[in-house]
């Protein structure tokens, strides 16, 4: 693995590593230490991207007021050739592995995404909120990488399972968000844009002590208007959205630092080491403790279970 970093300048600070270059999927590592929270120049990308962020925050903009809010909590397509940028809000930088595809690998790993000759996008969620098991599978693909050299018939079989997987999500959410109806084009932006300020705050800090009152300042609107779009939107409650949050900032720390567990659990925001598991245990399955201790073993049969279930998640 060779990284290539670029340093343009006012641009940010960006490193790039091909971790896996395969048939159907290239899997990439990103790191970017950003200079500013200003958006950035133009980009396109050659290929299909699923960005899975293991740490941090960023936005992309497809245009004006046009924006989504990618977290450790959630997956986003970048769709082959078309124009975007991204911005880094509170300067914080982000850390995201990258499956890389093209239409005619995702034909050939989930041929129900495909219209004709293309990719069909009408039916996929752009942004989707991760399972909690996606979002394991997700960070344990990323340890097994920084480990070292992994074989390349394990690196693509895991790679495409953990495609699949999201995927399946995304296609979930996009059929909900098609089962709501359609709103006029003025109200459903109005809530999108409440809805992206109101994470945007939470994942600049994700320990603070919020409130709704506070968000909803933040998004400018009532309250109780924010609790009803943000469960429309996102699927989950804003309450559950703030912890969900922090144990996705504790979950990097559990699998990628030495840190005592009582120490990322004050970290992350919660009140004692006993309430951080408790929490960590209902939303992953496992403790701390015990993620620690089995996360090389499960990775292969984690992916493999989230990849048949069938569970009715919120994506």
């Amino acid at each position: 693995m060779h990284d290539r970093v670029t340093d343009r300048g006012s641009q940010p600070l960006r490193v790039q590593r091909t971790l896996f270059d395969g048939q159907w999927l290239q899997i990439g590592y990103i790191a970017v230490r950003p200079l500013s929270s200003e958006c950035g120049e133009v980009e396109t990308s050659a290929l299909h991207v699923l960005a899975l962020p293991l740490a941090g925050v960023f936005a992309k903009h497809d245009g004006p007021r046009q924006q989504a809010i990618a977290t450790p909590n959630h997956a986003l397509l970048i769709s082959a050739r078309k124009p975007y940028r991204l911005s880094f809000p509170g300067r914080i930088g982000d850390r995201c592995l990258a499956l890389r595809f093209t239409s005619a690998g995702l034909a050939h790993v989930m041929p129900q995404a495909m219209a004709g000759d293309g990719f069909d996008h009408t039916t996929f969620a752009p942004h989707t909120l991760l399972p909690p098991a996606v979002m394991l599978a997700r960070s344990r693909l990323w340890r097994r990488f920084a480990r070292g050299p992994v074989d390349t018939l394990e690196a693509e079989q895991l790679g495409i399972e953990l495609l699949d997987a999201t995927m399946r999500a995304a296609r979930r959410r996009g059929n909900h968000r098609h089962g709501l109806g359609r709103a006029a084009p003025g109200a459903s932006a109005r809530r999108r844009r409440h809805v992206e300020r109101t994470i945007e705050a939470i994942w600049t800090q994700p320990e603070h002590r919020w409130t709704l009152g506070a968000l909803a300042e933040q998004a400018s609107v009532s309250a109780s208007h924010l609790a009803h779009v943000f469960r429309t939107e996102v699927g989950v409650s804003v309450y559950d959205y703030v912890v969900r949050s922090r144990l996705a900032r504790a979950l990097d720390a559990v699998l990628d630092s030495d840190s005592g567990l009582t120490e990322i659990a004050l970290d992350a925001g919660f009140a004692s080491h006993s309430h951080f598991t408790a929490k960590f245990r209902t939303l992953f399955g496992y403790t701390p403790a015990q993620l620690r201790r089995d996360t090389d073993g499960a990775l292969a049969r984690e992916l493999r279970r989230i990849v048949t279930a069938r569970e009715a998640v919120a994506a």
